[in-house]
């Protein structure tokens, strides 16, 4: 199934067995952007859109399989409009995916900018969903470097303060800090902290590489079957096949599949 295919992913999707696919891993086109790519999706008619493309990816999807979703909400007559909102509890609640985790992708090197009523955008979502409660995740292959930090604050505070289970406030949430020592990684947390850059491939919005490798590995074993049904500039396809993954990729533009097999 190592192999790029040309077309609307909702027509490819149909033709596809049930049950085929390890990961899911995509960026679709947003709301009303990149209009002259892709003809733009209004707002207003995306999660229906959308939905009936998620439907075939729930079923194509292994039951241990999960999709994750790279998408943001645009502003409108200055306020934020509701289609991603609306999109999670239409996948939730109609489609029927569970909605497993929303990890925050915060870019380390966001754009500057000035709005009259907002900072600049330096966050994305990436949502995870999956088909069953039982699905595959490799937690150990995703862990950080721990960080030089942890030295100082474990030497400067005394035993019963690394022992104590219990906050210094009383408020009953607290943890156990020499759980910390003689670690070199530790597992990360749900705000991811990278960077948007990537590599210079003419496509109008591609992936960094971290993006599909941190999940990839996080959720599929290597020969696992790894789908981008907007396959754009191609990261996850060569991402997946640089981690030993079969990758199977989707894209109706011709011209960047092209880009992506050479």
């Amino acid at each position: 199934m190592n192999q790029i295919h040309c077309g609307d992913c909702l027509q490819v999707m149909k033709r596809m067995p049930d049950n085929c696919i390890d990961l899911i891993v995509t960026s679709p086109p947003y709301a009303d952007a990149r209009a002259h790519t892709y003809g733009g999706i209004p707002a207003e008619q995306y999660v229906d859109w959308f939905s009936v493309r998620a439907t075939q990816m729930k079923r194509i999807l292994k039951p241990t399989g999960s999709f994750v979703l790279n998408i943001k909400e645009k502003a409108v007559d200055g306020e934020r409009h509701t289609y991603v909102l609306d999109l999670i509890l239409e996948l939730k609640r109609e489609v029927g995916f569970r909605w497993v985790e929303e990890y925050i992708w915060h870019k380390t090197t966001s754009a500057p900018g000035k709005w009259k009523y907002r900072f600049r955008d330096s966050w994305e979502r990436m949502l995870h969903f999956s088909k069953t409660k039982d699905f595959k995740m490799n937690q150990d292959a995703v862990k950080v470097p721990i960080g030089d930090w942890t030295e100082s604050r474990l030497r400067n505070m005394s035993k019963n303060d690394r022992e104590r289970r219990n906050s210094a406030t009383e408020s009953g949430i607290g943890r156990k800090i020499s759980a910390w020592e003689g670690k070199d990684t530790v597992y990360p947390s749900n705000v991811l902290h990278k960077s948007p850059v990537a590599h210079n491939t003419g496509h109008s919005a591609p992936f960094p590489d971290w993006m599909p490798e941190f999940f990839i590995k996080l959720f599929t074993d290597e020969e696992d079957i790894v789908l981008d049904p907007f396959l754009g500039s191609g990261t996850t396809f060569r991402v997946a096949s640089r981690l030993n993954r079969i990758p199977v990729g989707i894209e109706i533009k011709e011209d960047y599949i092209e880009k992506t097999a050479s």
